[in-house]
């Protein structure tokens, strides 16, 4: 296989920060005596804002306060990033490194609003690795559609099926795979079953399993 490029997705691959948002959302709902949010938070792994904010509404009625609710779950994110850090995945460095080194361009596909993705790469600082930056304010249909692989891919100049996609969510798998990409999952918080299994090109434990992985190909 030539790889043209690898394209990953953010959080739960290279921040562990799905965990993060699931317990800010648990936490806020708590204290407004909200129950149910933690089955609806995992479904929303993976969508942009406003497919979030449409399944929000749908679970919980649309008189449901959701900005209000939203601004309390990301100043309780800020605090908890301010007084312990953003965390970080295990291997990040190492795969960033390797691919660089072996010159193949890296994207970033992320249903997170551009400034976000923005504010956490340049945190970390590793921002200055990617060549393109496709964030989910970015596009109109959101995982798991695959547009935002396609634009990802577009302007990356490579061809989807050329393409390693690293994904750790259902909704940015199939967004991947339906674009055409190779997918590489590596499990954050949903563990893989049989559905996902024929959707991926190989399954690893960290990034740093997926280096390995990808040498077979180098």
């Amino acid at each position: 296989m030539k790889i043209e490029a690898v394209v990953f997705d953010m959080d739960g691959v290279l921040f562990d920060t799905e965990r993060l948002y699931m317990d800010g959302w648990c936490q806020v709902a708590k204290k407004r005596g909200i129950r149910g949010m933690e089955e609806v938070a995992v479904e929303c792994i993976g969508l942009n804002s406003h497919d979030t904010r449409q399944l929000v509404l749908e679970r919980f009625g649309q008189d449901f306060a959701y900005v209000e609710f939203r601004n309390a779950v990301s100043a309780w994110l800020k605090t908890r990033i301010k007084i312990y850090g953003l965390p970080i995945k295990p291997g990040v460095h190492k795969i960033l490194t390797y691919l660089q080194q072996k010159e193949i361009p890296m994207g970033l596909a992320s249903s997170t609003s551009y400034h976000s993705v923005l504010d956490h790469l340049k945190v970390a600082g590793i921002v200055d690795y990617f060549k393109v930056i496709v964030a989910g304010d970015m596009i109109e249909h959101a995982k798991p559609q695959p547009d935002i692989y396609f634009l990802t891919c577009r302007k990356m100049g490579v061809d989807p099926a050329n393409v390693i996609a690293i994904e750790d969510s259902p909704n940015g798998i199939k967004s991947a795979h339906d674009a055409g990409a190779k997918v590489i999952m590596v499990p954050d918080l949903i563990t893989p079953d049989e559905e996902l299994r024929k959707m991926t090109f190989g399954i690893c434990s960290d990034l740093g399993d997926v280096v390995r992985f990808l040498e077979q190909y180098n």
